[in-house]
């Protein structure tokens, strides 16, 4: 079996090795997820050390080792300079990387996954530095593609409760629908206020009935019918199956929801009216959602919070 094979994939992480060396973790088209080293590639006049930068995408030949595989050559693709001349949208590549890093499986062909990343990282790229907007709707636009594409994907175009589709009403200024983590997606309060009214009148019908049958098991202990054992319960336990009332995190107007309807688009629609502020909204949604999911703390969306609260200040 040969020691050496050959992969394609974009570099989603580094870390230091020793004095010169780094590890680096790789998203690769034929084998998923990889770690390898690269030799020497801190020095500065290595071969490897702009190909090992982040979101460089190589064709590489690898050799296999007892614990990290090696770098032996790497030939560049394809770069994407133009997400390190801006903070918020390298903050955002970070950001979709992590996500990437928490779907992405070793040993396993990954081309979906691979071409959806490089994909947004395109996006990502072409969009103005100028255009908050842009930057975070490219965001969340990525973001939900990367949820849909591991089978995560918030329920949003109708009720988690009532199954209903759901249609932002732009005529009345406090229209809201409620968005529900645990639940899965979006929950029409409406909904939501009739199954909480439905679960008090079940209690209560539950309530009255225990009280009779507390009464008859009173009369039955005064006149206790022939040959049945004093020990039998006089009342049988009356269980209720409800449906569970779920949390509401967060609420959306009009605009959020038809913002967080049409992510789920091969392509961002424009939506006249729309405001960085909305943009803010549906990033903190599904990042919440996102971290729910995948069970860990998104760690550049800090940046996103620092970089956009300072630039949106500034443009206000």
């Amino acid at each position: 079996m040969s020691r050496t094979y050959k992969a394609t994939g974009i570099n989603l992480k580094t870390q230091a090795l020793g004095e010169s060396d780094k590890i680096v973790t790789i998203l690769t088209r034929e084998f998923g997820l990889i770690r390898a080293v690269a030799p020497g590639s801190r020095k500065h006049n290595s071969s490897l050390g702009g190909r090992s930068g982040m979101f460089v995408v190589n064709e590489l030949l690898i050799a296999k080792g007892r614990s990290l595989d090696k770098i032996t050559q790497a030939q560049t693709l394809k770069t994407y300079p133009g997400l390190a001349k801006n903070l918020g949208k390298l903050a955002a590549s970070q950001y979709l990387a992590e996500i990437v890093l928490c779907e992405a499986l070793s040993e396993q062909p990954q081309e979906e996954l691979y071409d959806l990343f490089n994909e947004h990282l395109y996006r990502l790229e072409a969009v103005s530095s100028a255009n908050l907007s842009g930057v975070l709707a490219h965001l969340a636009h990525g973001v939900f593609h990367l949820l849909a594409l591991a089978g995560l994907t918030p329920q949003v175009q109708i009720c988690c409760l009532s199954q209903h589709p759901l249609k932002p009403d732009f005529t009345d200024p406090n229209w809201q629908v409620g968005f529900s983590i645990p639940a899965g997606g979006t929950v029409s309060l409406e909904a939501r206020e009739r199954l909480r009214k439905e679960g008090e009148r079940e209690i209560s019908a539950q309530r009255q009935r225990s009280r009779g049958a507390g009464e008859q098991g009173e009369i039955n202990n005064q006149y206790p019918m022939p040959n049945v054992p004093s020990s039998m319960p006089n009342a049988q336990t009356i269980v209720v199956h409800r449906q569970e009332i779920p949390v509401i995190s967060s609420r959306l107007g009009a605009m959020e929801l038809a913002l967080l309807q049409q992510l789920s688009q091969p392509e961002i629609m424009q939506i006249d009216g729309a405001k960085d502020y909305d943009w803010l909204s549906i990033e903190q949604i599904l990042r919440q959602y996102a971290q729910y999911q995948l069970g860990r703390p998104i760690r550049s969306a800090t940046l996103i919070d620092s970089y956009f609260a300072a630039n949106h200040d500034a443009t206000v």
